[in-house]
C-alpha cells in the first residue's frame, strides 16, 4: 500500500498532538475539551509557530516544513528519537547534528570489536579518532596504546606518522580518498573546533594534504580496499566496511577482511 507523504505527515502530527496530556506539559486543563490531547492553538504555540500553519500540516495542503520547524514541532510534540527521525524523513529534512563527537566506544561496540577477532576491526568517531580497536588491528597497524590520545586518529597517523606514512602501496589515493572524507564530516560537524583544528594541524604539518583539501573533493564511501606493504607479513590486500550503528550514529565500526589467498596467509603470519 502506497502512502501520500503528506497525508502521512498530517496524520502523524495529529496522532501525537492527542495522544499529549496537556497536565503533564503545565498547561491549563479546560472541563471541555472537544478532542483529546492538545489543541492546535496549544502545539503552535509551544513551537513558536502560527495555528494557521499547523492547520495547513495537518490537512496535509502541500507545505514543506524547514528542518527548523520540524525541530521546534518535535520538541512541542515530545517526540522520542525513533519518532523525531520518522518526523524528518517525512518532512525530507535532515536533523542537526551535534559538534560534540563521542570520545569513547559504546560497551557493546568494543564488545562487538572483541568478536570479530580474527577479523581487525576498530571504532572511529565522526573526526575519524580511534576509540576502540583489537589485537589483530594492532597487529596490521600499531599499538594505539603508545600514542598520546592527540594522535590517536586515522587521517593524522596516514599523513603524519611515520611508519604509517610508508605502510600504504597507493598511499596518494588512501590520502586523497581520508581528505575527502573529512571534508564530508566537517561539511556536517562545522561547529566542531577540535575537527578545525585537526585539519589546521594537518594543512599544516603536511604539503599533501593542503594540496588536496584545496581540491574540494568529497567523498562518503564505506567501502574499499588497501594495499599495505608490512614490515612483517609483506604485501597484504585488504577489503575493508565501514558500518554505523542504528544506536550510536556518530561512531564507525571498521572491519577488515583479507582479499585473496595470499594476503589471508599473510594475515595468519600476523595474528
Amino acid at each position: 500500500m502506497v502512502t501520500d507523504v503528506a497525508q502521512e505527515l498530517a496524520s502523524f502530527l495529529r496522532s501525537r498532538r492527542e495522544r499529549l496530556d496537556p497536565a503533564q506539559l503545565g498547561l491549563p486543563v479546560r472541563r471541555q475539551r472537544r478532542t483529546p490531547g492538545l489543541r492546535r492553538e496549544e502545539v503552535a504555540e509551544l513551537a513558536g509557530v502560527s495555528v494557521d500553519y499547523v492547520v495547513r500540516l495537518e490537512q496535509a495542503r502541500g507545505l514543506r516544513p524547514s528542518a527548523d520547524v520540524v525541530e521546534a514541532l518535535a520538541g512541542a510534540l515530545r517526540l522520542d528519537s525513533d519518532e523525531r527521525a520518522y518526523f524528518f524523513g517525512l518532512a525530507r529534512q535532515r536533523p542537526r547534528v551535534e559538534a560534540k563527537a563521542a570520545t569513547e566506544a559504546a560497551p557493546s561496540l568494543v564488545q562487538l570489536v572483541a568478536d570479530l577477532s580474527p577479523r581487525p576491526a576498530m571504532v572511529m568517531n565522526h573526526r575519524f579518532d580511534l576509540l576502540a580497536w583489537n589485537d589483530e588491528m594492532v597487529e596490521v597497524l600499531l599499538d594505539f596504546d603508545t600514542l598520546p590520545p592527540s594522535h590517536r586518529n586515522a587521517i593524522w597517523l596516514c599523513l603524519l606518522h611515520p611508519e604509517i606514512r610508508e605502510l600504504y602501496v597507493d598511499r596518494e589515493r588512501v590520502v586523497r580518498e581520508g581528505v575527502a572524507h573529512l571534508r564530508t564530516a566537517w561539511a556536517a560537524h562545522p561547529d566542531d573546533r577540535v575537527l578545525a583544528d585537526l585539519i589546521a594541524e594537518c594543512a599544516t604539518g603536511d604539503e599533501e594534504f593542503a594540496r588536496l583539501w584545496s581540491t574540494g573533493d568529497v567523498r562518503h564511501n564505506g567501502r574499499g580496499h588497501k594495499v599495505m606493504r608490512h614490515p612483517r607479513a609483506g604485501e597484504i590486500t585488504l577489503r575493508f566496511e565501514t558500518l554505523t550503528p542504528t544506536q550510536d550514529p556518530d561512531q564507525l565500526l571498521v572491519v577488515y577482511r583479507p582479499a585473496d589467498d595470499a594476503s589471508r596467509a599473510a594475515m595468519d603470519l600476523l595474528t
